[in-house]
């Protein structure tokens, strides 16, 4: 069966094309077909003028269009599209959703930051991990930062934040958000088996790639202070030089790790494993219970 999820981020718009088998057993098995990502960049407007413009609308119709070729090329049956941060912020975001479905015949769901915590939890990475640590699920974007807490095989906790990289980027992120942060990240942590972080987001993939780390080797919080710093040190241009990034990763990823790298110390966790997966993978997993 071929399912696909779309999510439309602050900073980008991703497709997903995945195609779920069973194996011997009946445990399903996701082969991922396709995925696609744009960068639409909604929050930069979102967050500074509250709307949404129609040169942005225009865009995102233009990729959703795109999209649906790609999903009737595959003979896609099943698709879930959902909104975050800035569809949340955003005052005209029901017009918008109205368009869409009138020109691409796509239904945009706009979730709450605790739905989306709990979608990237759907991909079950920390069952499939050790016993004798608790794992924190820190998931970065653009508008939001979603934090899920896993220990004795309970998930204890998920909540959303409203720190994001664009937000940072604003300044649009004051001292007593973080403040909140780190008191609900250390209370939850307390007298827990030692944390392990999973990070999940575009930036912390990227991370992980220019590493060199093997497949499922975590990464230390040391390293990922040493690219912050380092990172941070270059202006821009230099940094997409360096580094090989694109326009927009390179501005977003300093403040990705200074999230991560925050999260991670006052969880008490020194290393992060990065499974590669996100809100469009927990979106299949979650299509999938459903429809069987």
């Amino acid at each position: 069966m071929k399912l696909a999820a779309i999510d439309i981020g602050s900073n980008a718009a991703r497709l997903l094309i995945t195609e779920v088998t069973t194996d011997v057993k009946n445990n399903p098995v996701f082969n991922k077909l396709n995925l696609i990502r744009v960068p639409l960049r909604l929050g930069f407007e979102v967050f500074e003028t509250g709307y949404i413009s129609k040169q942005k609308t225009g865009m995102l119709i233009q990729s959703l269009k795109a999209f649906k070729h790609l999903l009737n090329v595959y003979d896609v049956k099943f698709v879930k599209a959902c909104a975050t941060s800035a569809m949340r912020d955003a005052k005209n975001a029901q017009d918008i959703i109205r368009k869409v479905k009138l020109e691409t015949d796509i239904s945009i769901e706009v979730i709450s930051g605790d739905m989306e915590a709990g979608l990237v939890f759907e991909n079950h990475i920390a069952e499939t991990l050790d016993k004798d640590h608790s794992y924190m699920y820190i998931d970065v974007g653009g508008g939001s930062t979603e934090l899920s807490f896993f220990s004795n095989g309970i998930l204890n906790f998920k909540e959303s934040f409203n720190i994001g990289t664009i937000r940072l980027l604003q300044n649009q992120v004051n001292e007593k958000t973080w403040e909140l942060m780190k008191e609900i990240i250390k209370t939850v942590t307390k007298e827990q088996k030692e944390v392990m972080a999973i990070g999940s987001g575009g930036n912390i993939n990227k991370v992980f790639s220019m590493s060199k780390r093997k497949e499922g080797k975590p990464l230390s919080l040391e390293l990922l202070k040493d690219y912050q710093k380092e990172l941070s040190s270059v202006d821009l241009e230099t940094r997409m030089k360096l580094y090989n990034l694109r326009p927009d990763r390179a501005d977003v990823i300093v403040p990705a790790l200074q999230i991560y790298t925050n999260a991670m110390r006052w969880a008490g966790a020194n290393e992060m494993y990065v499974p590669k997966i996100g809100l469009v993978d927990g979106l299949i997993h979650h299509m999938w219970d459903e429809l069987k």
